[in-house]
């Protein structure tokens, strides 16, 4: 398995927060875009940028753009498989990606992917974090919840992926158990995959930046 390559993923159309970019909104006078790309940067060989639209706003950011490969906005799986044809293209066998609206995510993220990825013939894991009594979001049959936009993809599959996508697929989760996919547990005292979809996350976020 050769380094991998990382993918931030920010093709959302940021709704919830009024639509624009969300990674550009400022946390701690930098873009949040900004403290993903720290973060992540230590843990990768090389990164690139899903987005779509002009490229030329994220410019300041000197990473690769790659835009959806099938139009119509039809979620994080078009991202990464945008992300899979460009690590393809530069000989990497796997990717890990993250999203551009999560700035607290694990420094050792790509180190527990791969160390769970081991002897898959296709490394293929989702982050997850345990169910909290107030959690909502897709829960595995053991009771975690997984966070679709992190996770560990092998190029080896991305044809399978495209296929699936064209044929309507949209939910992660349904392509990553059809390949036997794992789960990397992360159970911190404090959400590592936080997001900023509203104002409000933003405000949340600024606070625990401060603290």
């Amino acid at each position: 398995m050769t380094e991998p390559l990382g993918v931030i993923l920010a093709g959302g159309q940021a709704t919830r927060m009024g639509g624009g970019d969300k990674g550009l909104l400022a946390l701690d006078d930098r873009p949040i875009l900004a403290h993903v790309i720290d973060r992540l940067g230590p843990q990768v060989g090389a990164m690139a940028l899903n987005a779509n639209g002009e490229p030329a706003r994220f410019a300041a950011f000197g990473l690769p753009v790659l835009p959806d490969p099938i139009p119509g906005f039809a979620g994080p799986l078009v991202g990464v498989l945008a992300g899979l044809d460009w690590a393809a293209g530069q000989g990497a066998d796997i990717i890990v990606t993250v999203a551009a609206d999560t700035p607290f995510f694990p420094t050792d993220l790509v180190a527990h992917l791969t160390g769970v990825a081991e002897g898959m013939a296709h490394p293929l894991v989702l982050a997850a974090t345990p169910r909290s009594d107030t959690e909502t979001k897709s829960m595995s049959d053991s009771g975690l919840i997984r966070h679709p936009t992190f996770g560990l993809w092998p190029t080896a599959l991305r044809h399978d992926l495209r296929a699936a996508l064209l044929d309507g697929l949209r939910k992660v989760v349904l392509w990553t158990d059809k390949h036997d996919g794992r789960e990397a547990v992360f159970d911190d005292a404090l959400d590592p995959f936080f997001n900023v979809n509203t104002p409000g996350d933003l405000d949340a976020a600024r606070r625990r930046l401060s603290a």
